[in-house]
């Protein structure tokens, strides 16, 4: 049996429900589910209601972008739940940020010559986690672009001209504050760290003395050679190999819940070894 600890809906830059994920985890017979929409537990509630019918364990989570140099560092949050808590009045003030940017993103379209509206993009988000997909999205459905990887080719990745910045917190506070939370955290893809084969054991190093549990070894975009390296990379530092699809729904074309790519399996037991982080 298999689990999926990476999935985003509608609440933030997914195009299905959360319903709709947890009926087609059930549907793949996945054992645990976690939903980790970006900044924010919106989706976490109705997940539940949906696996309560069903039997599936859903693990409740957050995507958060951190500070991090030369690449980008994302945070995977498990067992965080919706309410008033370190973490989560933290998150009040990111989504704030997010909204901002979106804002300004779409001003940005705007002045060179998109017509398009945030009345748009919430129309396609349907949720409350508005992110760049759903923008890319409406450029797709008004004509400008093809698909959504040429929209963020094109206009919305780091250096294009619609790219807006946003507020993220360090690493280390987000550590910190989701054990505070009563949180575990796992670095999400590590290969878009950005760091050498000499650096990416001693700077994993540091974030695990300061309470880092996991690393997404098990990914969509990995082969299998790439997997068991990051398995035992994981293993030599001290840090849980967790996994899974990153799926998006549509957004991501030919990813699949569970499976990614195809061939992706996430070992069931990695649910339980991050519990007994947090117990």
């Amino acid at each position: 049996m298999a689990v999926d600890l990476h999935s985003h809906s509608h609440f933030s830059d997914g195009s299905a429900s959360p319903t709709d994920i947890v009926e087609e985890a059930v549907r793949l017979q996945l054992t645990a589910l976690a939903l980790t929409d970006h900044d924010n537990l919106d989706g976490i509630d109705e997940a539940k209601r949906a696996a309560e019918q069903s039997g599936l364990h859903l693990v409740s989570g957050i995507e958060l972008s951190c500070t991090w140099q030369p690449g980008g560092l994302h945070m995977l949050v498990y067992f965080l739940e919706p309410g008033r808590g370190p973490l989560q009045d933290r998150l009040a003030k990111l989504q704030s940020s997010r909204s901002n940017r979106n804002h300004e993103i779409v001003a940005r379209l705007n002045t060179l010559g998109m017509q398009i509206t945030m009345r748009d993009v919430e129309i396609e988000a349907g949720g409350t986690g508005i992110g760049r997909p759903h923008i890319a999205q409406v450029l797709v459905n008004g004509g400008v672009v093809d698909t959504i990887s040429e929209a963020f080719d094109r206009y919305l990745a780091k250096g294009r001209p619609a790219y807006v910045e946003r507020d993220r917190l360090e690493p280390e506070e987000a550590i910190e504050l989701a054990a505070e939370s009563g949180a575990v955290t796992s670095i999400a893809h590590p290969h878009t760290l950005g760091l050498s084969a000499d650096e990416f054991q001693p700077r994993l190093n540091r974030l695990r003395q300061v309470g880092l549990a996991g690393i997404e070894a098990y990914y969509s975009e990995y082969d299998p050679f790439e997997r068991r390296r990051m398995v035992e990379v994981a293993e030599t530092i001290g840090l849980i190999p967790t996994g899974g699809s990153d799926y998006h729904g549509t957004y991501k074309q030919g990813l699949e819940l569970g499976r990614g790519f195809g061939d992706l399996s996430v070992p069931d037991d990695t649910v339980e070894q991050l519990q007994q982080v947090v117990s």
